[in-house]
């Protein structure tokens, strides 16, 4: 077996944001001269404008209001965390990433939560064949990513914090108060530097959630990520996710499917609200969030089937068997809101026969 070795740019499939833009992050600290807090690499002004974009050499990474960010970016330039809520598919992780790549220059510094994280994740681990060795000493220590940001002074991010039991969210409360990581097996302490601070995303909407304790959450502020207020920001949205998606994955680009994307997105809003866009017919809502997120992974799958299976343009057949496996998660209830909606709506709306069709052949 041959040894591993780091693979080129071109080799990697999802570079870290301050990688796959490391020329508009550039560009904007050779530009800006806006005062920045203590340990950041860009301005509070410079990082939302990475963030939103400029309608001109920097991209738009988050399709939002512009208060929210603006209100995200504040929080991390004082002494308070922030936390991302939202439903499963508002680009917590996404919006999270892009943050600390702009103000620290580093994303990397992420501990993942789950039902099975340890404290370990968040304060400190040993190399326990050093500890054993040699017995406690700071170069047996493993740093977590918080610990290293806390001495680094930079962003660290705590993704699906309320999946973690609370015992190990409640590790984080002297860290954020404080802004010190006591090491009692040493005797000493960790003390954060300027630039240091936390993101965490969490949502309430998945099952086997933990929610935070008081104490804790007074540590952060928290900032809501409302899912896409029109039909039209959605698309956008999907559309360039999708796009990006296509050309790392070599597929072919959205540009030819807009009419498949606006049909998945409006799918999956009326059966989000539980109306049709029209606001005429009540329809069954699923069990499932229908996130932005979701209908991002429908297309690119059916993208996938087109140029593979197909002539590359992407059609009704190929997002089908995306959207029914979505939809339909509760095998009894969601297939009948399913074939309700596809009988009462999709049938009678204009030019979507072939759409319908195809979804009742995968159904």
């Amino acid at each position: 077996m041959s040894s591993p070795r780091q693979g080129s740019d071109a080799d990697v499939l999802r570079p870290h944001a301050e990688e796959q833009y490391a020329e508009e992050l550039h560009l904007l600290a050779k530009e800006d001269d806006r005062p920045r807090p203590p340990g950041w690499k860009l301005s509070p002004w410079a990082v939302t404008t990475y963030v939103l974009g400029d309608g001109d050499r920097v991209t738009p990474k988050y399709v939002g209001a512009r208060r929210v960010v603006e209100v995200a970016v504040a929080t991390l330039a004082t002494d308070r965390a922030l936390l991302l809520l939202g439903v499963p598919g508002t680009a917590k992780t996404w919006l999270s990433e892009h943050l600390a790549a702009a103000i620290s220059g580093d994303s990397t510094l992420l501990v993942q939560g789950t039902a099975g994280t340890a404290e370990e994740a968040v304060r400190y681990g040993w190399n326990y064949a050093r500890l054993l060795a040699e017995g406690p000493s700071i170069e047996a220590l493993t740093p977590s990513p918080v610990m290293r940001a806390m001495a680094e002074g930079r962003v660290a991010r705590v993704e699906e914090l309320t999946r973690m039991p609370s015992d190990v969210q409640d590790a984080l409360i002297t860290v954020l108060s404080e802004k010190t990581l006591p090491i009692p097996e040493l005797g000493r302490e960790v003390q954060a530097r300027r630039g240091f601070n936390l993101i965490a995303t969490a949502n309430d909407r998945d099952k086997g959630v933990n929610d935070l304790s008081s104490a804790l959450r007074r540590r952060f502020n928290t900032v809501v990520l409302p899912v896409p207020a029109t039909a039209e920001e959605e698309v956008d949205i999907v559309a360039r996710r999708v796009d990006q998606l296509g050309r790392s994955l070599e597929l072919p680009g959205a540009g030819t499917g807009l009419e498949e994307i606006r049909r998945v997105v409006t799918v999956f809003r009326e059966l989000r609200s539980g109306v049709t866009e029209d606001g005429r017919t009540q329809v069954k809502s699923p069990s499932g969030t229908l996130s932005t997120a979701e209908a991002i992974s429908v297309l690119t799958s059916g993208i996938a089937l087109a140029a593979h299976f197909g002539d590359g343009v992407l059609r009704p057949a190929d997002v089908a068997a995306g959207i029914v496996g979505t939809v339909v998660q509760e095998p009894v209830s969601d297939r009948v809101a399913w074939r309700e909606y596809l009988e009462t709506v999709v049938r009678e709306r204009p030019g979507w026969q072939d759409f319908y069709r195809a979804c009742r052949d995968v159904s």
